[in-house]
């Protein structure tokens, strides 16, 4: 967790099923992250109220609410939680760990990217996000798919603006992905059996590349995930080793 890294008290945090570190353990909840409570967060006092840039109008009217600033951070990408860690450093005095932080993410990526660089062929990535009962594909626009970039795969679904689309099997076959990631966002078991009652009772998956070479992947949320989180480092190294395993 960023705020974890960055040594920061919290008075408040939103309802969640995943672990939080324990320094926050006994932080007490303030409802759903795009549905705070408003009068639990006025009992707390707090001086700043933090959300993410990717829900910033859907949030507008709880800070109304609270009569309070609203200060959304952009965790859409890698680069933009770097700049997002630095904001956060300079806001409350926290730059030695922010620049720690941030220093410790560069090498990392640096070092991933130099070793993608070196790799004669690149695969070709389709990246699944999946709820419970339904999934999105995940563009070039996306998290996962900033990481799958930097980890030396192709995504090859690119767009323009979009982080998530619909997806349509036909035309996905057609572009016959070398390498399918399948990424739960909530409740990732009951996710797990989805995508795999889908691959096996939809006909259509054992015709992909991918399907056939057994090189269909269930990630975690952690350390992956849909915003960009400090678990970046793990997650750009195991989406490597997973691209070029055979070519150690």
């Amino acid at each position: 967790m960023t705020l974890d890294k960055l040594d920061l008290p919290i008075v408040g945090k939103p309802t969640s099923y995943k672990t939080l570190p324990n320094r926050y353990k006994d932080v007490p909840e303030i409802g759903q992250p795009m549905e705070p409570n408003v009068e639990a967060v006025k009992k707390l006092k707090p001086t700043h109220v933090l959300s993410v840039s990717t829900i910033k109008d859907e949030m507008q009217p709880f800070y109304k609410q609270l009569n309070m600033k609203g200060y959304f951070y952009d965790f859409d990408s890698l680069k933009g939680m770097q700049k997002s860690i630095t904001q956060l450093g300079d806001q409350f005095n926290r730059k030695a760990q922010a620049k720690e932080l941030n220093d410790h993410l560069n090498s990392v990526k640096q070092k991933i990217e130099n070793k993608a660089a070196k790799q004669k062929k690149h695969p070709k990535v389709l990246i699944l996000m999946g709820v419970p009962g339904s999934y999105l594909v995940a563009t070039d626009k996306s998290y996962i798919g900033d990481l799958v970039k930097i980890a030396g795969g192709e995504n090859v679904i690119k767009v323009k603006d979009r982080q998530y689309i619909s997806s349509n099997t036909e035309n996905l076959l057609n572009i016959n992905p070398d390498i399918i990631l399948r990424l739960p966002h909530g409740m990732p078991e009951e996710v797990k059996k989805m995508f795999q009652k889908e691959f096996k009772q939809n006909d259509i998956w054992k015709h992909f590349k991918a399907v056939k070479n057994n090189h269909v992947y269930d990630l975690e949320e952690v350390p992956f995930g849909i915003t960009a989180n400090v678990d970046a480092d793990k997650a750009m190294t195991q989406l490597y080793d997973l691209f070029y395993k055979d070519k150690k």
